[in-house]
């Protein structure tokens, strides 16, 4: 807006050194710039669907009978933040180095902050574009958030996920015992990424699904060895392999004899 008294002769809205109209003519080629009031007490302008483009210096330029006087706004455009660029999803062996990459946009320049969303609580871990991580652990696999903040509005969010293999690592493998004529049970639970294959071996012979009275179950992290009438040729050491692209894993597992009536 721009206010004017009845002395004034001469109007003109310029952006920089560009007239966009004097009086009621337009000269900007710009459909989006419009006179909305040329009165003896106002004469303004608006700009429809602004954007960045149009911020800068606006000048009112005004011809009296004594001298030209001008009155200047400068305008800023606020623009909400956005990220414009993100890293994908990635998959990585442990002890890699990972570098993570948030770009985004917005005025005034948004703020990037990266944090990692686990189980142990959500903790920042950088205040950059770019989150570098120096030797990953499995710890450190899961969605990584970012976020973009400018105030303007609401903060822009994307998450990307990380996904850390590691070579498999049994976690539980007990000994059991079983009465001649029952059922018996070995289990053996390993974590790995990807998730590890297992395979069932007594002395040096592989054990086969199915075969002399076993059946061998694996799901996820967890293999079971289910004998289900145990004789006492059934009981000795059987080791469990776990295996996985990055590496394999045994344990060994006694399944011994146990009274009949005794926990």
């Amino acid at each position: 807006r721009c206010t004017v008294d009845d002395r004034v002769t001469r109007v003109a809205w310029l952006n920089r050194s560009t007239i966009l109209y004097a009086g009621n003519d337009k000269w900007s080629i710009d459909n989006r710039v419009v006179i909305l009031s040329n009165t003896k007490t106002q004469y303004s302008i608006k700009i429809h669907n602004v954007d960045v483009y149009d911020e800068g210096p606006y000048t009112c330029s005004v011809q009296t009978d004594n001298h030209p006087k001008t009155s200047r706004v400068h305008l800023i455009v606020q623009v909400p933040p956005q990220i414009v660029n993100i890293s994908s999803d990635i998959t990585v062996n442990e002890g890699s180095s990972v570098t993570l990459m948030c770009l985004a946009f917005g005025r005034p320049e948004p703020t990037v902050t990266w944090r990692h969303l686990s189980g142990k609580g959500q903790g920042f871990v950088s205040e950059d574009e770019y989150l570098e991580i120096t030797g990953i652990t499995r710890e450190q696999s899961g969605e990584y958030e970012c976020s973009a903040v400018n105030d303007v509005a609401v903060p822009d969010v994307r998450k990307v996920k990380v996904t850390v293999n590691y070579p498999p690592y049994i976690s539980k493998a007990k000994n059991t015992g079983a009465s001649v004529g029952q059922k018996g049970i070995l289990q053996c639970e390993a974590s790995a990424v990807p998730v590890a294959e297992f395979q069932w071996f007594k002395e040096d012979t592989r054990l086969a699904n199915g075969l002399e009275g076993v059946r061998i179950e694996s799901k996820g992290r967890l293999s079971t060895l289910t004998f289900f009438n145990v004789s006492e040729k059934d009981y000795g050491n059987y080791t469990c392999v776990a295996t996985n692209k990055l590496g394999n894993t045994n344990a060994s597992i006694i399944l011994y004899g146990r009274c009949p009536g005794l926990v």
